[in-house]
């Protein structure tokens, strides 16, 4: 199910690739996790958005919540280990990605926030070695910003890193299972935004 949507894009982004992982900026949390940032990473993210949008098979998914089935508030597309990735410019930050963090990501998972109405609820990526191991999970970011909230399983301080146009957020470490994170919703006028996670294997 391809979309056609329009959304408020940047007037500074131009051409396709992506910028130096050089410039990143890591913020080091407690109990070993840390969040590397890089606002405006990936060139052309706004014509990515469009063919994202327009051409990845999203899907609506149900599941079951206590003694109801509900719908996911967005749209998902998952494209597993030797699955071409859904645009060469994906292709092209992933390589960057694996070079500079010197790991394979050979998953990428897909979210469609359509309005300030889709969101995904606090949770961290700890299903399989992200319960045990320290992980990395690599999210990029495009169409329009929306804030990621971050914080400690148990409670503390919340951090909030608004991305979208190209933005690029890590999160490491002990960070999938000491932290939690979130997509509020919101009653705000938002455009729309389509996140990139890119993962290890044996990460969800």
């Amino acid at each position: 199910m391809g979309m056609t949507i329009a959304f408020q894009g940047s007037l500074l982004d131009d051409g396709d690739g992506v910028g130096p992982l050089t410039k990143i900026e890591r913020k080091s949390l407690d109990r070993g996790a840390w969040v590397d940032s890089l606002p405006g990473w990936l060139h052309g993210a706004d014509d990515l958005f469009t063919r994202l949008a327009e051409r990845v098979p999203w899907q609506a998914e149900r599941r079951r919540m206590y003694d109801s089935v509900v719908e996911v508030p967005r749209l998902l597309s998952f494209y597993g280990e030797g699955a071409p990735l859904p645009d060469p410019l994906l292709a092209t930050a992933r390589t960057a990605l694996e070079a500079h963090y010197q790991e394979r990501l050979p998953t990428a998972g897909l979210c469609f926030y359509r309005d300030g109405r889709d969101s995904v609820a606090w949770h961290g990526d700890n299903t399989g070695r992200g319960a045990r191991e320290d992980t990395l999970v690599a999210i990029v970011s495009v169409g329009a910003p929306r804030p990621l909230l971050l914080r400690p399983r148990g409670g503390g301080e919340t951090l909030r890193f608004p991305v979208g146009h190209g933005d690029l957020l890590v999160m490491g470490g002990s960070c999938q299972r000491t932290w939690e994170h979130a997509i509020p919703k919101t009653t705000r006028p938002v455009g729309p935004r389509i996140s990139i996670q890119f993962r290890p294997r044996g990460v969800r």
